[in-house]
């Protein structure tokens, strides 16, 4: 991806979400050098990944398949571990129109998706087999606003705005806008986005980028080449 396209997704992204009233905090509008300048206490959001996540999971389309993402709040590891703490975290999202966001499940991450607003969610949804590979003959226990579905597999859920499913380690999971983009709140668990996503094909968690223009902001897949961690 280009930055130039990347910058323009979090301006367009930033408009959606004050469509329905969520304003992102303070931080997610610092610039590049803000965040430099601040560095000595910024280790709170730099190293809990907090902030701007784009992905096009390496393909090259965004459009067609990827997803937008802001990491709100987030814990850590070792709190949830030892079963105290500061064991959640919260995303917003954006899935637009047809835009797949590819088969995958987590380890450790428990989570709630949520449709805050605007079209219907799709999901498709298989359940883990022994080794942890998609069982295409298993239905599907979810919860769904705190009422038990079993799905057939392979089935698509789909969430009007307002609904949610809870997302189990071991869920199979893509999904998509359907009708048109959708506002997605993530409720869950500590989220370690470097190892807890395993995906059913070989592909990138994060999209390469091509610095064509500065960066508007940071994503927190920069942080580190710009010397943040």
């Amino acid at each position: 991806m280009k930055r130039s396209t990347v910058n323009e997704i979090i301006k367009n992204a930033d408009e959606f979400m004050r469509s329905f009233g969520v304003v992102l905090p303070p931080f997610a509008y610092w610039s590049p050098d803000e965040m430099l300048q601040r560095k000595s206490d910024i280790q709170g959001i730099v190293g809990a990944r907090l902030g701007w996540d784009i992905t096009d999971f390496g393909a090259g389309n965004f459009d067609e398949f990827g997803l937008f993402l802001f990491t709100a709040r987030n814990g850590s590891l070792e709190d949830l571990k030892r079963g105290g703490g500061m064991c959640y975290a919260e995303k917003i999202m954006i899935s637009r129109h047809d835009q797949i966001s590819p088969m995958h499940r987590h380890v450790i991450k428990t989570e709630d998706i949520i449709n805050r607003g605007g079209a219907t969610l799709a999901i498709e949804m298989f359940e883990s087999d022994g080794e942890g590979k998609i069982d295409r003959n298993a239905h599907v226990p979810v919860s769904c606003d705190g009422v038990r579905k079993v799905l057939k597999p392979g089935s698509i859920l789909q969430l009007a705005p307002g609904e949610s499913v809870t997302l189990h380690p071991g869920n199979w999971h893509k999904f998509w806008g359907e009708g048109g983009d959708v506002l997605i709140g993530e409720v869950s668990t500590v989220n370690d986005d470097l190892t807890d996503n395993i995906f059913e094909q070989p592909i990138g968690r994060f999209a390469n980028v091509e610095e064509d223009v500065s960066p508007t902001h940071l994503l927190v897949s920069d942080y580190e080449k710009w010397g943040l961690l």
